[in-house]
């Protein structure tokens, strides 16, 4: 098989700076297709920044990316784009359009990216919403939704291009216990057919999603593998950040 197929995420000696500040230093990994790996560290040691690069959103400084093979730091325009399709985002705070509906937040991506009809859209937004639990919530407006309502449609918005990898950041935050594990459940479900990188500091129910770990730490990647595995590790601050409490 090829790496288009085998290697959807690859980070290729990465490194990143923002003036002096060192953000990631030469990281290196990989995800297999349908693994779920949670990216883990301590506050500013560039977490978010991998998924940012790992979107385009940003470009490293030096090292690859490549997203079913192809190299991102390379691509403009269309074929960015093109890439950029293959993936979903779920942002911490939802990332929903305050002006919109919750139907016409998921409608936007469809009807800019997509040539489904009018029906296939709302079929899909319906299909999607019922899914995760908004079936009675499409023509609701963003303010009338609670925090974990606005995660789970953050989440409606980022599957409903059934993207093949999924990136998702801080999924727990803000909310309460239950309603964390409620997204994490949800999470689970789409490990049958997505690749899945999840930043989060929620160790509890990143262990419940997540194959791997990879953490950061000072800019460089200390350790990655089974949270069984690092709890182990000789590094204390891997073994500290991957203890489930």
């Amino acid at each position: 098989m090829t790496e288009q197929n085998d290697t959807p995420v690859a980070f290729d000696h990465v490194s990143k700076a923002f003036g002096r500040k060192q953000v990631l230093r030469d990281i290196t990994f990989s995800l297999a297709r349908r693994e779920a790996i949670c990216v883990v560290g301590r506050s500013g040691t560039g977490k978010s920044v991998t998924l940012k690069l790992m979107i385009a959103l940003i470009k490293p400084d030096s090292g690859h990316i490549r997203i079913d093979g192809e190299d991102i730091t390379q691509l403009t325009g269309q074929d960015l784009s093109r890439v950029r399709r293959k993936m979903g985002f779920l942002f911490q705070n939802g990332g929903l359009f305050d002006s919109l509906s919750l139907y016409n937040n998921l409608a936007l991506p469809l009807r800019r990216l997509t040539r489904k009809t009018k029906q296939e859209i709302e079929e899909t937004i319906d299909r999607v919403l019922g899914q995760l639990g908004l079936g009675g919530d499409k023509n609701k407006m963003p303010a009338e939704l609670s925090g974990g309502m606005k995660k789970r449609a953050g989440l409606a918005r980022a599957l409903v291009l059934e993207p093949q990898i999924l990136l998702v950041d801080e999924p727990s935050s803000g909310l309460d216990r239950i309603t964390s594990g409620e997204i994490d459940d949800l999470l689970l479900e789409q490990k049958q057919n997505t690749t899945m990188i999840i930043v989060t500091h929620d160790v509890r129910g990143a262990r419940r999603v997540a194959d791997r770990f990879a953490v950061l730490d000072k800019g460089i990647l200390a350790a990655i593998g089974k949270a069984e595995e690092l709890e182990s590790h000789e590094n204390e601050t891997v073994r500290r950040l991957v203890a489930e409490y």
